[in-house]
């Protein structure tokens, strides 16, 4: 404050809060106020959030396991399309479709035929998981969905695109082992490189109308590499189409 020439009343006329206010500030280093009031000190003072109140930043920080959750979205819809095409873009090495039908990236992903035909073209390893579209699960959950666009019918829509990208070296596919479909059915992952986008199905919704996880792995052992281990059992067990 001195360096700002302010004084503790100066400063909260400064900053809408009762001189009492900044004085418990200054007697109680613990204190932390609320985030406007910092901002408006900072400005006021002409320094750094962190010079004053290192706790609260600290705070902001994560430092388990969720510091790779990037962003929770209460829908997979309201995750917008540029997320997916900048994930996609930019994998350089992995990209797995692990969702049981992948149905929507074909129509949300513009030119997604061309652009899956660049990624294996650059070494990009490009995968498909998808449920078996004559399966006894699979007509379960259409039952539970109860929607016109059936689940075998999504399935389907993938097949035929895949089958237009036609043979590919680095591109492959395969339909989840029938002991493994509750599992898969309820439990997309998406995974670019070190990126993963999770939608766990909530009883009788749609994938779009269920949450997304964005995460990106940040060491062994957390969100993202519980996730792909998951991905990867299914695959092992998976028949290549």
């Amino acid at each position: 404050m001195a360096d700002a020439k302010l004084t503790p009343r100066k400063l909260a006329v400064r900053i809408g809060v009762a001189p009492k206010t900044v004085e418990r500030w200054l007697a109680d280093a613990e204190l932390v106020p609320h985030a406007r009031n910092r901002v408006d000190a900072c400005a006021a003072l002409k320094v750094d959030e962190e010079m004053i109140w290192p706790k609260a930043v600290q705070d902001r920080v994560k430092t388990g396991h969720d510091r790779e959750l990037v962003h929770a979205y209460p829908y997979r819809s309201a995750c917008p399309s540029t997320v997916w095409g900048e994930l996609i873009e930019g994998a350089t090495e992995e990209i797995f479709f692990a969702g049981y039908t992948n149905y929507f990236v074909w129509l949300e992903q513009p030119a997604f035929v061309d652009t899956l035909r660049r990624k294996v073209a650059s070494g990009c390893r490009v995968r498909f998981l998808l449920g078996d579209p004559d399966a006894e699960v699979t007509r379960r959950r259409e039952a539970i969905e109860d929607v016109t666009l059936s689940v075998s019918t999504r399935i389907r829509v993938t097949l035929q695109n895949l089958e237009r990208l036609g043979p590919m070296e680095g591109l492959e596919a395969r339909l989840s082992n029938a002991d493994d479909a509750v599992n898969h059915v309820s439990l997309s992952v998406f995974r670019f490189d070190d990126n993963a986008l999770v939608t766990p199905h909530l009883a009788r919704l749609v994938g779009h109308d269920s949450p997304l996880l964005h995460l990106r792995r940040q060491g062994d052992g957390g969100m993202f590499d519980r996730f792909a281990e998951h991905t990867e059992e299914l695959w092992s067990r998976g028949a290549s189409l």
